[in-house]
């Protein structure tokens, strides 16, 4: 961190700067420059208020060289272990599914062709957070119940939304990985008891939330011992109606290069639309996305949520082989 002091600072200023950090640990050096003065501070900083420091009127400016997010900031990327899938830089994760689980007959219907159609992951929710009350909220426990038999009759790992921190053990007993979803991104009570598991955890961008504030989120889960984090661009608030939100393609390099953390993208709820879906897929896959997430539905008109942006099935075959051209061109495995 450096400090930049005003032009008519006084010496004994400094000083009382200097001593206020040495009593937290910190080491200072002082920089008298041509222009400015500066102090340099060594020392983790993460965990130190830095703009309270410009309460003093003789400090101009407070320069924090380390990042905010140092855990997944680390050098070293790091892959998540989800059964025998694994989010690294090498793989293209596929997660498929319907938005909500409306019950058992239609989920063995649906499963089998998913993996048989390189599906990795099945998606499914059981407890909808939804803009209106009225809407269907999930069938709730019993979703994540059917979700655990279907994971053990098709041998695949299974992921469903968590919005109730009260709710942690039961999703821990049924499902493979823990989706946290926009609306609870910056919901911290719920992230830090989700870090003192050992269950993957997706996060998802909030719509209105900075890759900053997304990376910050990630950190309450890791800094709380969970390493196991993969991050999901899902589209942000726009001024554009055209699409439900707008996917921000340029936030997947962007994590890949600030961090050591998979990245997918969610392009249903970006879209919110089937017919854009495979467009947004596609450009994702070559943007360096770790893996997708998709909506898709036997019979999306009928859907109880989100139907109008689930591919049908065929449609989404389709598009796994679309996916399979783009993987040998960037030389990743799908």
């Amino acid at each position: 961190m450096i400090i930049k002091f005003t032009k008519n600072v006084k010496k004994s200023e400094i000083k009382h700067i200097e001593n206020i950090l040495t009593n937290q640990n910190f080491k200072t050096t002082f920089i008298e420059g041509e222009i400015y003065q500066l102090l340099v501070v060594i020392g983790d900083t993460s965990q130190l208020e830095t703009k309270r420091l410009t309460v003093y009127d003789f400090i101009e400016d407070v320069i924090n060289i380390q990042k905010p997010y140092k855990e997944s900031s680390i050098k070293d990327k790091r892959k998540v272990q989800v059964g025998n899938v694994t989010f690294n830089d090498d793989n293209i994760v596929l997660i498929a599914g319907p938005c909500s689980i409306e019950d058992e007959i239609s989920m063995d219907l649906l499963v089998p062709k998913l993996v048989e159609h390189h599906t990795h992951i099945i998606r499914g929710g059981a407890f909808k957070p939804r803009t209106s009350p009225y809407s269907f909220q999930g069938i709730g426990q019993v979703g994540l119940e059917i979700l655990n038999r279907i994971s053990k009759k098709y041998k695949t790992p299974v992921i469903s939304e968590i919005t109730d921190v009260r709710d942690i053990d039961i999703f821990v007993k049924n499902v493979d990985i823990i989706q946290v979803g926009a609306r609870n991104m910056q919901n911290y009570v719920l992230l830090e008891e989700l870090g003192k598991t050992d269950k993957p955890i997706l996060l998802k961008r909030g719509f209105v939330n900075t890759i900053e504030e997304l990376l910050l989120s990630a950190e309450y889960i890791l800094a709380n011992g969970n390493k196991n984090v993969i991050l999901c661009e899902r589209g942000i608030r726009t001024f554009e109606n055209q699409t439900r939100n707008t996917l921000d393609i340029s936030a997947v390099p962007v994590l890949k290069k600030l961090t050591n953390l998979p990245v997918i993208v969610d392009p249903s709820h970006a879209a919110g639309h089937w017919e854009y879906i495979e467009s947004l897929s596609l450009a994702a896959i070559a943007a360096g996305a770790d893996g997708l997430m998709i909506e898709v539905h036997e019979n999306p008109e009928f859907a109880l949520s989100d139907g109008q942006q689930s591919l049908k099935p065929n449609n989404y075959f389709t598009l796994v082989e679309k996916i399979k051209r783009i993987a040998i061109a960037i030389d990743k495995k799908l």
